[in-house]
């Protein structure tokens, strides 16, 4: 009996012997697992592998390229930058000094003229007739007058018939010097040398006194008007030279001071400014758009870094430079420096604090740098920018 019940059991408990198998061997599995660790884990972790951080370090980050160029010392200028319009240095509409029918023209728009220059011909027959009436009383009037001065110095005729002559052939000479005159203003010329801009007759038109016929400008030289804050006025001097750029083509124009107001407009608180500019391309005209740049301050032997150097963030305006990495194979870093900006031109930045000559200042990958960053210096990267 007993021994029957022990089989009795066995029996039993033999149908669960492959289950608790599964078990053990998933257990196995799983205490292997946390005792051993694949190769590539043991690289991630730099264990011995090349290039790794060193045992419990993440991997080395790889150094940011860059271009630097040393700070140097220089000159630097502030401007004054203003828009005007090219003007003529002189315009004038030549109008008609006598009436009549225009008779022939002489020149056309856009043509050059030299002083004096026949613009234009008014039809002067009639001019001509009434000069040649003139010099006839003229004629007569001074024989008469030669007559009475003979026969005074013969007392055959009084003092006052003597004037009388005298005065009726002044007159008549005068009358003649009229006529002549007249008839000069038939034909129109040009009063200074320069381009004709507008013909404002057309042949066969009966004009009158007054009437405007052309208009004449001279280009030589170009005049820009600018009006500067009236407290600039006393860094401003006469035949100051002026950088100017055309805003149709982009062309470069030099120019000079010629003219400052003695006096300040009270509306705009401004002083103007006439700057002469007699260089230019052939094809400027007057009321091109120029954009005019006026010196007001120039500072030499002050420290200079590239103008793409300096980076403002967050209320803040600073520079990368290089400094040297420790140890015997380091590579140099970045050093955040803040600096104190001044003077600004289209190249350069002064710096009045925050980094000195000699340093060498990152100008290209700044953007994406952090303090103490490796560097990787661009072959041909640093350089000088020399002074100004």
């Amino acid at each position: 009996m007993p021994v029957k019940s022990c089989r009795t059991r066995l029996s039993g408990f033999g149908r669960y012997l492959p289950l608790l198998g599964l078990v053990l061997l998933l257990t196995v599995g799983a205490c292997s697992g946390d005792n051993t660790e694949s190769a590539p884990a043991k690289a991630n972790h730099g264990g011995g592998h090349p290039g790794g951080g060193g045992p419990g370090k993440g991997p080395a980050k790889p150094a940011i390229p860059v271009a630097v160029q040393a700070v140097v010392t220089g000159s630097i200028s502030s401007y004054y930058n203003a828009t005007a319009t090219l003007e003529a240095d002189k315009e004038a509409r030549v109008l008609a000094r006598a009436a009549g029918v225009v008779g022939s023209l002489s020149v056309e728009e856009g043509d050059e003229v030299a002083a004096g220059d026949a613009l234009l011909l008014i039809e002067n027959g009639e001019y001509k007739l009434r000069l040649m009436q003139a010099e006839a009383r003229t004629l007569n009037l001074r024989s008469r007058f030669e007559r009475m001065e003979a026969m005074l110095a013969e007392d055959l005729t009084t003092q006052e018939e003597y004037q009388a002559a005298r005065s009726d052939l002044a007159s008549a000479e005068a009358d003649e010097g009229l006529a002549r005159l007249d008839l000069g203003y038939t034909t129109v010329r040009a009063p200074f040398a320069g381009r004709v801009t507008q013909r404002l007759i057309d042949l066969g038109q009966n004009i009158t006194v007054g009437t405007e016929l052309m208009v004449l400008a001279d280009f030589m030289p170009l005049l820009a008007r600018v009006h500067v804050p009236s407290r600039e006025f006393n860094k401003l001097q006469q035949n100051q030279a002026v950088d100017l750029v055309l805003d149709s083509n982009g062309t470069r124009l030099q120019g000079r001071i010629t003219l400052i107001s003695p006096v300040i407009d009270p509306t705009s608180g401004t002083i103007k400014v006439t700057v002469e500019v007699t260089d230019y391309p052939a094809g400027t005209r007057p009321g091109d758009f120029t954009q005019v740049r006026i010196v007001t301050e120039r500072r030499d032997g002050t420290t200079l870094v590239p103008r793409g150097a300096v980076i403002t963030e967050k209320g803040e305006t600073f520079v990368y430079i290089t400094a040297d990495g420790e140890g015997e194979d380091a590579k140099p870093t970045a050093e955040r420096r803040l600096v104190t900006t001044g003077f600004a031109d289209d190249d350069h930045m002064e710096i009045l604090e925050g980094v000195a000559a000699g340093d060498r200042v990152v100008v290209k990958g700044q953007r994406s740098l952090k303090p103490g960053a490796d560097l990787k210096i661009l072959e041909g990267g640093s350089r000088e920018t020399g002074s100004k």
